[in-house]
């Protein structure tokens, strides 16, 4: 029976996916089961670290070598990226795009495409380093699509129509400079002349956008990663954007919550950001390596979207000294995902404070009061859950273990609604 209702829910997706791609997440009426389906298939090594819907196909990229179908481990070799169908879980053999270097960010595209970032260089034996966009029915580079960076890699990627945002610690996109973040026209590639946030951060290195979010309407982006400047403004770690228009405007939208120090090692300790279904909020996750209520280390933490000026979290969830990289917002909960033991552990230092609960790996949050909610599904922890993807039907996660609701699921599993 669940695999009928999951089918009829992917055929109503399909439905809608065509020329418009929609946000990578989605609202959820309810929580999802703790019991994952057990039709997806496995990675075989190395770790998931992107997940895209594209109608009836997933799309998985990451840094594996190999995969295998759910009714025997066989290994079919899959450098990076491959794909599946929703409905059975079976791998699409017709999509095996050969790339050379790992797929750190997907993003559904039109006419059955979808976009690839990561710290590749070539595509199927072509010159594209960082940024390709790839039929999923044949796994075929969309030649018209020319876009490179210049070096480093792309983490993040968020589509609105025919722009597509690319962020990561480059510094310029065919030979024009954008220091961590650009805006591509989709079909084409071409950098967006106009469009450049100027972010800077004098004290570090470089700067890299580490994830980004684009609010539901398609006006808002929030990116944080290493960055301490915008337009020359002060953003520490985090800056929110104008985009519905020609140019990027920065935001009075402002937050000091990340100003303070974590491990001093980190040129950044946010590491994802997701918005609200409705885009009156959105969420934020740290690493950090210093526990303590008073930090925002290693947490979850809401932020309201609206208004000017300074903003403070509404809440914060604290794992007590365990990175979370991953975050989904769907309405009903704010999922969480990383090498966490525990969550409502603010008084925690690597250990279960008062208050805290055990969520090892995976865990939601109540969106409204910042506490966890009963879901705890497991997951082997091992180096972190990496992506986290909510769909009309369910509740995509890609990690670097093979422990999910204490059943096998090789790197990748779904939570259905």
């Amino acid at each position: 029976m669940r695999r009928r209702l999951i089918a009829a829910a992917v055929l109503a997706l399909a439905a809608v996916a065509g020329a418009m791609p929609a946000q990578a997440d989605v609202a959820q009426p309810t929580i999802v089961s703790a019991d994952p389906v057990d039709f997806t298939p496995h990675a075989l090594d190395g770790t998931v670290r992107a997940i895209a819907v594209v109608g009836p196909t997933v799309v998985v990229g990451g840094t594996f070598s190999s995969v295998a179908n759910e009714n025997g481990l066989r290994p079919i070799r899959r450098p990076y990226l491959f794909a599946f169908d929703a409905k059975t879980g079976v791998i699409r053999t017709n999509f095996a795009p050969a790339l050379d270097g790992a797929v750190y960010a997907l993003a559904a595209g039109p006419n059955n495409s979808v976009y690839v970032g990561g710290a590749f260089r070539t595509v199927n034996g072509v010159a594209s380093r960082g940024l390709t966009r790839l039929s999923v029915a044949s796994g075929a580079r969309a030649t018209a699509f020319k876009a490179e960076i210049n070096w480093g890699d792309v983490r993040t990627l968020a589509v609105n129509g025919q722009r597509l945002y690319a962020g990561g610690p480059f510094s310029a996109i065919n030979g024009v400079n954008r220091a961590g973040l650009a805006r591509l026209d989709g079909l084409t590639g071409a950098v967006d002349t106009g469009f450049d946030t100027r972010l800077t951060a004098p004290s570090l290195a470089r700067v890299r956008v580490e994830d980004m979010a684009l609010s539901p309407d398609g006006r808002r982006l929030v990116a944080v990663g290493a960055l301490t400047h915008a337009f020359g403004q002060v953003r520490n770690q985090l800056a929110m954007f104008d985009v519905s228009g020609p140019r990027a405007v920065l935001s009075t939208w402002t937050t000091d919550a990340f100003a303070g120090a974590c491990d001093r090692s980190l040129d950044t300790y946010l590491r994802g950001v997701d918005f609200s279904p409705d885009g009156a909020y959105f969420v934020t996750v740290t690493t950090g390596a210093l526990p303590g209520p008073a930090r925002m280390c290693d947490t979850a933490a809401r932020f309201e979207s609206a208004g000017a000026g300074l903003h403070r979290a509404t809440w914060v969830n604290h794992t007590g000294g365990n990175t979370l990289f991953s975050v989904s917002v769907t309405g009903s909960a704010v999922y969480v995902g990383g090498h966490q033991q525990w969550l409502d552990n603010p008084r925690g230092d690597k250990s279960k404070g008062p208050g805290a609960v055990d969520r090892p790996g995976i865990g939601a949050i109540n969106p409204k009061t910042g506490k966890a909610l009963p879901w705890n599904p497991t997951r082997a922890r091992g180096v972190g859950a990496r992506s986290i993807v909510a769909t009309p039907y369910g509740l995509y996660v890609g990690s670097d273990t093979d422990k999910l609701g204490k059943e096998y699921h090789g790197r990748i599993g779904m939570f259905p609604l």
